[in-house]
């Protein structure tokens, strides 16, 4: 009898950096490893979409369209290129307007995209239809997804067999035109039993020939037994990446799955040892010199208590390496139980995992609900679409009195089609008030990544990766320190120091907002002085020296861990100061303005 083959989809360019290198690999770096790829056999693979859209314009100064072209050219026209999208957020970093959601299916069809997998974090089937629509006008294959993890112990209401046969029959009740279905786990924390019985389910009430997959995430230690149980149940296709960047927070390792199911029934893509090795030993030359993070090889025990997806999991420790606060990630990992909990049990996967450790986060730094994420408070005030299960009420009130928001019923499509800032028009505003060039590619970067959209049109885009040899001439004390704030350290001490070129006016601020020089400042007895909760980057000024503001009127605004943070007024008077400018570094209690 003949094995039933089994489709692979190698996640290695797409997922496994996203899991491993928060998605910071240059192409010309790795583009050699997708030559080698083809030659061992592989047609099947995700190469862009989800945070490796963004990622590219946020760190890496490249263009994700560019990335995508050079790609197909390399794999030939026949092969299936898969892309991630956020049903109704596509790729962006907020809910997209329905031109703009058009425009990201468009846009993806002309770069070279044969398929979109297509997940919403809440399972909320209202935020598929037009996404899903879109995609299959444009010509492109709709992979629909339901989401899955494991709930933490004593958590009960959602994420059974029962809530995935819902969902799944929600989709299919639906209309969505769709090509494939996929069950995706983000964390990893799905026991196999449950992968088993759900699969099951699934074959039993599909129409007879769709296709099936799984993805799935090493990081809770179960993803081989999940998909031995899912090959099992009769599923058709399985994710799986190549060493360096499988395992751990990853895809199991191509070869790890094919010495599984040595001697089974199956045949894992036509796939042969011997060739994934060649392909494999490319792939770590061509990553070499690449930092990988400790945790990005680890299998955490923990994960299932506290469900945070890999791909999540090192782009956010990554940041906290960037922000000096890695320290607190043991902290932030316990403080997510409550989070998903008092949440409403939307699936950790983006962006409602980013939303998960932006709370949690917030929690360890600033004390429990003293500040609400905004994206975990709209979340639960309903603007993202309906949580599988109603959000904790004290929360929701919280929420709602921190972003001065009411609960809301309305679908999160209709909530964005009424938002003039996410048109076409209002981003080809912003192209030319810049004097950009006015392209759909631009257009779409823009709506997608906002102010650092613009910043990579400009030309200034951020170079943000880790690679040993530059981290090596650091330590050697090879002077590359460009001009802004960093952070030193002196007798134990921190402090903010500004390094500028020439005679510019520099700086120099302890970390708990005193003087670094001999004479502290001084203040009158009605002047206080405003200080950064959280290390970041100045996002925008909001008040200005001389203004009078209000009790809670914010200042500024910070960028930190991809959230916006609020510097409010602790009380009505006159901004005697604003000590930074914008994109000044700052850290934990650097003093960023005085009030009078």
């Amino acid at each position: 009898m003949a094995k039933k083959f089994i489709d692979v989809m190698d996640t290695t360019f797409r997922d496994g950096f996203q899991s491993v290198y928060g998605g910071r690999v240059l192409m010309n770096d790795f583009l050699p490893a997708v030559e080698a790829a083809k030659t061992a056999g592989i047609t099947h693979f995700e190469f862009g979409g989800g945070a490796r859209f963004q990622s590219l314009y946020f760190y890496l100064r490249e263009d994700a369209f560019e990335m995508m072209d050079k790609f197909r050219a390399i794999v030939g026209p026949d092969a299936n290129l898969q892309t991630l999208a956020r049903g109704v957020n596509t790729v962006m970093l907020d809910t997209g307007s329905k031109e703009l959601i058009d425009l990201h299916a468009k846009m993806f069809k002309k770069h070279g995209t044969t398929t979109i997998r297509n997940f919403d974090a809440l399972n909320d089937v209202e935020n598929l239809k037009y996404s899903g629509e879109r995609i299959s006008h444009h010509g492109l294959k709709h992979e629909v997804v339901v989401t899955m993890m494991d709930l933490p112990p004593g958590c009960k209401g959602a994420h059974g067999v029962d809530f995935y046969e819902k969902t799944l029959r929600d989709i299919l009740d639906s209309g969505i035109p769709y090509d494939s279905i996929c069950f995706k786990d983000a964390s990893g924390t799905s026991n196999p039993h449950k992968i088993y019985e759900t699969i099951k389910m699934a074959k039993s009430i599909v129409p007879e020939g769709t296709h099936l997959r799984l993805h799935t995430h090493e990081t809770a230690g179960v993803s081989v037994a999940a998909y031995m149980a899912a090959l099992e149940a009769g599923i058709d296709g399985i994710d799986m990446a190549a060493s360096p960047v499988s395992g751990g927070t990853s895809q199991p390792d191509i070869l790890t799955m094919l010495h599984a199911t040595k001697g089974m029934n199956y045949d894992l893509g036509g796939l042969e040892i011997g060739k994934i090795l060649t392909y494999e030993k490319e792939l770590q030359a061509s990553l070499s010199d690449y930092f990988v993070p400790p945790e990005a090889t680890m299998v955490s025990p923990i994960i299932p208590f506290s469900p945070m997806p890999g791909g999540a999991l090192t782009a956010n420790t990554q940041m906290m390496r960037d922000n000096d606060i890695l320290d607190k990630f043991p902290e932030v990992i316990a403080a997510m139980q409550e989070v998903v909990e008092k949440g409403g049990y939307g699936t950790s996967v983006t962006p409602v995992s980013q939303f998960y450790f932006q709370q949690a986060l917030n929690n360890v730094m600033q004390g429990p609900w003293k500040a609400i994420a905004p994206g975990y408070g709209k979340m639960v005030l309903g603007y993202f679409g309906k949580t599988p299960v109603a959000p904790d009420p004290e929360i929701v009130k919280i929420a709602s009195e921190k972003l001065g928001l009411e609960p809301t019923t309305k679908n999160a499509i209709d909530i964005a089609n009424a938002d003039e800032t996410k048109s076409l028009q209002h981003a080809i505003d912003k192209l030319k008030a810049e004097n950009l060039e006015i392209t759909e590619e631009n257009i779409f970067i823009v709506a997608a990544c906002q102010e650092k959209g613009i910043a990579f049109l400009k030309g200034e885009g951020e170079l943000n990766i880790r690679k040993i040899s530059e981290m090596k001439k650091d330590c050697e004390g090879s002077s590359n320190m460009g001009n802004g704030n960093y952070t030193v350290v002196v007798d134990g001490q921190k402090f903010s120091v500004q390094v500028a070129e020439g005679d510019a006016d520099i700086q120099v601020t302890a970390v708990n907002g005193e003087s670094a020089s001999t004479s502290a400042p001084v203040l009158s007895d009605n002047e206080v002085t405003i200080k950064a909760l959280l290390p970041g980057n100045v996002w925008k000024l909001v008040a200005n020296p001389g203004q009078s503001v209000n009790e809670g009127d914010v200042i500024m605004i910070l960028e930190s861990m991809k959230m916006e943070i609020d510097v409010v007024a602790p009380k009505g008077g006159v901004v005697k100061s604003i000590d930074v400018a914008t994109n000044d570094k700052v850290v934990e209690g650097q003093v960023v303005a005085v009030i009078g």
